[in-house]
Protein backbone atom coordinates (compact mmCIF):
# COMPACT_ATOMS: atom_id res chain seq x y z
CA UNK A 1 0.00 0.00 0.00
CA UNK A 2 1.48 3.16 -0.93
CA UNK A 3 1.52 5.40 2.18
CA UNK A 4 0.99 8.71 0.22
CA UNK A 5 -2.57 7.70 -0.91
CA UNK A 6 -3.14 7.28 3.27
CA UNK A 7 -4.85 10.39 4.95
CA UNK A 8 -3.08 10.05 7.97
CA UNK A 9 -0.36 8.91 6.56
CA UNK A 10 2.42 11.42 8.96
CA UNK A 11 0.10 11.96 11.50
CA UNK A 12 0.63 10.92 15.12
CA UNK A 13 -2.60 9.92 16.95
CA UNK A 14 -1.41 12.67 19.67
CA UNK A 15 -1.94 15.08 16.54
CA UNK A 16 -4.98 13.46 15.68
CA UNK A 17 -6.73 13.60 19.52
CA UNK A 18 -5.20 17.37 20.05
CA UNK A 19 -7.35 18.22 17.00
CA UNK A 20 -10.49 16.32 17.87
CA UNK A 21 -10.48 17.57 21.47
CA UNK A 22 -10.11 21.20 19.87
CA UNK A 23 -12.81 20.57 17.50
CA UNK A 24 -15.27 19.05 19.69
CA UNK A 25 -14.30 18.75 23.45
CA UNK A 26 -14.25 15.90 25.58
CA UNK A 27 -17.93 16.32 25.96
CA UNK A 28 -18.68 15.60 22.10
CA UNK A 29 -16.56 13.65 21.47
CA UNK A 30 -17.30 11.11 23.86
CA UNK A 31 -20.96 11.61 22.44
CA UNK A 32 -19.43 10.43 19.20
CA UNK A 33 -17.45 7.79 20.14
CA UNK A 34 -18.40 6.21 23.56
CA UNK A 35 -15.26 5.43 25.18
CA UNK A 36 -13.99 6.02 28.92
CA UNK A 37 -10.75 8.32 28.38
CA UNK A 38 -13.66 11.07 26.69
CA UNK A 39 -16.36 10.46 29.22
CA UNK A 40 -14.44 9.90 32.78
CA UNK A 41 -10.43 10.33 32.04
CA UNK A 42 -10.60 13.09 29.89
CA UNK A 43 -6.69 13.33 29.17
CA UNK A 44 -4.79 13.16 25.81
CA UNK A 45 -2.22 10.47 27.74
CA UNK A 46 -4.89 8.24 28.69
CA UNK A 47 -6.45 8.66 25.02
CA UNK A 48 -3.31 7.54 23.87
CA UNK A 49 -3.02 4.78 26.23
CA UNK A 50 -6.14 3.27 25.63
CA UNK A 51 -6.22 3.83 21.78
CA UNK A 52 -2.78 1.93 21.43
CA UNK A 53 -4.05 -0.96 22.93
CA UNK A 54 -4.37 -3.44 20.15
CA UNK A 55 -7.62 -4.96 22.21
CA UNK A 56 -9.12 -1.72 21.10
CA UNK A 57 -8.09 -1.52 17.56
CA UNK A 58 -11.79 -0.71 16.86
CA UNK A 59 -12.07 2.83 18.83
CA UNK A 60 -8.87 3.56 17.29
CA UNK A 61 -10.44 3.00 13.84
CA UNK A 62 -13.18 5.38 14.70
CA UNK A 63 -11.07 8.12 16.00
CA UNK A 64 -9.32 8.13 13.06
CA UNK A 65 -12.73 8.07 10.83
CA UNK A 66 -13.77 10.80 12.76
CA UNK A 67 -10.80 12.93 12.07
CA UNK A 68 -10.80 12.31 8.53
CA UNK A 69 -14.28 13.32 8.29
CA UNK A 70 -13.45 16.44 10.25
CA UNK A 71 -10.42 17.17 7.93
CA UNK A 72 -12.57 16.97 4.62
CA UNK A 73 -15.60 19.42 6.16
CA UNK A 74 -15.11 22.55 4.72
CA UNK A 75 -13.58 25.54 6.30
Amino acid sequence: MNNQNNPLHGIKLEAILNKLVEHYGWEELGEKININCFNNQQSIKSCLKFLRNVEYEWARIKVEKLYIKLMKEPV
